[in-house]
């Protein structure tokens, strides 16, 4: 890597020129790093705006999820087999598939090298588990921080190999040059958060053959989420640059805690605690469920199955299906203006009900579970302390005594299955940009639980494959990269020159942009919408986004950082919001992990009003057999294509005809 000077208008800013800049540094972008080195390609940095604050770092739930081939047992599998069941999730492309599922081997192994403790026997069998729309038991997990300890095994490789790390360094722009209608990436512009001074604004640009964007999923979108605080995403910078999304309509959404963020899956819900709402002073406790089931044992099992079937999906809503329970409590919180809870300390009593709990009343699938578990005890803290004490300390080291208080929660955004598009290495269709990691839309509809953090690491290992084996060249010569990106560069500088005024006042009214932005995205494009609601929320967003890019004042460069975010959450909402309501319009209905609100559809369950109606996609639907893809054109237009949907090759596996490509070295292309 070398170190300059760019001079823009006068002013001297620091220029970086090296051949893969890494952007972010969660699991996905760390693992990108560490391949590129172990394939031989060192001349390269990571820049983070906040190192070790992304999903990766803070999330998890109970018993957090790695999905990979199976390993152990006598269920046979292959990879093959593995792609299928990604594929038949729905709107996944069918040769991304099977680069996630046969890598998954490889890449698991190479976290497991690392000193991530995925448990095996004393025979060296890795066991698995069973997860949501996991037909084989694929699912493993180091515990409810596994993601964390893949973080942190990561990161400790990266500081054992050296690698450059940029912290406090928040990219703001990609820069791009086009040849013959075919546009790349060849560097990125930066904010230095602990010089943002008056005179350069900490402006750094970096002078790139390659960029590698990890930077998360958009979770600054929503208002209500368990995405940690400090992970917001930065999907507008590649919208700006022209990258097309694909799959931005699918998300997933699931019950969470919101004073700590964190996932209420696995044991949470299978040890069966009581839900309650109260008023917003934490009066009027009710058992507000018991309304809505015929008896204690649905009530119940429906309970237990959030455990399995915990992200909401509107195909297991009716008959009293687990999924019912989201819609309950979305009609408590936000429709009610109430505050629900889970309740440890008590089992669901039966008011309103012929009964009251008993082991006796629940479906044979979550009774034998509990058995086996040897958790038939008396109550709810008393079983999760005997199947998961790990949940519960969690909470407890951050403030939160499951065994003396209630824990508030409510229906939040968990995870975007959608995202920037790549091929079969990763690449954009913005050359020598590679989006991996959640950032990347690489997931249909029903991905597996747990399958995104295999799909960050195999996508990583194949973007720094290919970027080692083609894209291996120094970057382009200073001369010739300041000629390309100079009027990019002073764009920028005018914008944040004219942003700055000293007379703006408090900076209230960036915290009022992003709090539209979240509220707009949690009503109209989170797991309950509205088609009207939707149309009104497309004109609304590119009209804030329009006032944005006009208005927004800051005080002093010291807040440049978040207005630039700002900019770059409402574009990414803005598209989004364009996506799901061109899927609307040619006449998606519920799937995944929303529903569609849809007058001639059928209601949820009885006891609720008419405004509840849905209908489910037939097999054969028009959105079915495609995959919308949507980027910005000239203009700031959203331009949408939907494509066919690629099917799984089949590819020669003949030994000798695969060994020869290899020799010749035609595998990486």
């Amino acid at each position: 890597m070398k170190k300059s000077l760019f001079e823009v208008d006068g002013i001297r800013l620091p220029l970086y020129s090296l051949n893969t800049l890494v952007i972010g540094s969660g699991a996905a972008a760390l693992n990108a790093a560490l391949k590129l080195c172990d394939y031989g390609q060192e001349d390269i940095a990571i820049a983070t705006d906040n190192w070790g604050g992304g999903t990766t770092s803070n999330a998890g739930s109970d018993k957090q999820t790695y999905y990979k081939l199976s390993l152990a047992g006598d269920v046979p599998d292959s990879p093959l087999e593995m792609a299928r069941d990604l594929f038949n999730g729905g709107c996944m492309h069918g040769d991304i598939a099977l680069c996630e599922a046969q890598n998954s081997a490889q890449a698991f192994f190479h976290l497991v090298s690392l000193g991530v403790p995925f448990p095996h026997d004393r025979f060296g069998a890795y066991v698995g588990y069973k997860t949501d729309h996991d037909p084989r038991g694929r699912a493993t997990s180091a515990g409810p921080l596994t993601s964390r300890l893949m973080f942190e095994c990561l990161a400790r490789d990266v500081k054992n190999k050296g690698i450059k790390v940029f912290n406090r360094l928040e990219v703001i722009a990609l820069l791009t040059e086009t040849k013959k209608d075919e546009k790349r990436v060849i560097g990125a512009l930066a904010v230095d958060k602990d010089n943002l001074n008056p005179a350069d604004y900490g402006f750094v640009v970096f002078n790139v053959e390659n960029v590698v964007l990890g930077t998360g999923g958009p979770a600054g979108i929503y208002k209500t989420s368990v995405y940690p605080e400090s992970q917001l995403g930065s999907s507008g910078l590649a919208f700006e640059a022209g990258a097309i999304g694909h799959n931005l309509t699918e998300s997933q959404y699931g019950l969470a805690s919101i004073k700590f963020r964190w996932n209420l899956s696995g044991t949470y819900q299978q040890v069966i605690p009581r839900y309650v709402s109260t008023d917003t002073n934490g009066r009027d406790e009710q058992e507000f469920l018991n309304h809505y089931f015929p008896d204690m044992g649905k009530l119940a099992t429906a309970i237990f199955l959030k455990g399995y079937q915990w992200p909401f999906d509107p195909r297991k809503v009716r008959d009293h299906g687990s999924s019912l329970i989201d819609i309950l409590v979305y009609q408590e919180t936000v429709i009610k203006g109430r505050r629900v809870f889970l309740d440890f300390k008590r089992n669901p009593s039966g008011g309103g009900l012929l009964e009251d709990f008993s082991f006796d009343l629940l479906d044979k699938e979550a009774s034998s579970y509990l058995e086996r578990s040897g958790a038939l005890l008396g109550t709810p803290i008393e079983r999760l302390q005997k199947m998961n004490q790990p949940a519960i300390d969690l909470y407890k080291s951050h403030g939160i005594d499951l065994t003396r208080e209630n824990l508030e929660i409510a229906v939040c955004a968990q995870h975007n299955n959608g995202g920037l598009k790549g091929n079969i290495w990763w690449e954009s269709n913005i050359k020598h940009l590679f989006p991996v990691g959640e950032v990347n839309g690489s997931h249909g509809v029903y991905r597996p639980g747990g399958s995104a953090l295999n799909s960050g690491q195999v996508g990583s290992m194949r973007a720094a494959l290919y970027i080692s084996r083609k894209y291996a060249e120094a970057p382009a010569d200073e001369k010739r990269f300041k000629e390309c990106v100079e009027e990019q560069i002073k764009r920028k500088f005018e914008q944040a020159r004219r942003m700055i005024d000293s007379q703006a006042g408090a900076e209230s009214v960036l915290l009022k942009a992003r709090e539209e932005i979240q509220e707009r995205m949690s009503a109209c494009g989170a797991h309950i919408r509205d088609p009207q609601k939707v149309k009104k929320a497309i004109q609304d967003a590119w009209a804030l986004y329009s006032s944005l890019q006009k208005k927004m004042k800051v005080s002093s460069a010291e807040h440049l950082p978040d207005a630039f975010r700002n900019l770059d959450l409402c574009l990414t909402h803005a598209l989004y919001l364009e996506a799901i309501g061109e899927y609307l319009g040619k006449g998606g209905r519920s799937r995944g992990s929303y529903l569609v609100l849809d007058s001639k559809g059928e209601k949820p369950c009885l006891q609720l009003g008419d405004a509840w109606t849905f209908s489910l996609n037939e097999d054969d639907a028009f959105v079915a057999q495609k995959i919308l893809e949507i980027h910005l054109s000239e203009g700031v237009k959203a331009k949408k294509q939907w494509v066919d949907i690629r099917p799984i090759p089949e590819e020669d596996t003949w030994f000798e005809n695969v060994w020869n490509e290899y020799l010749k070295n035609k595998i990486v292309r």
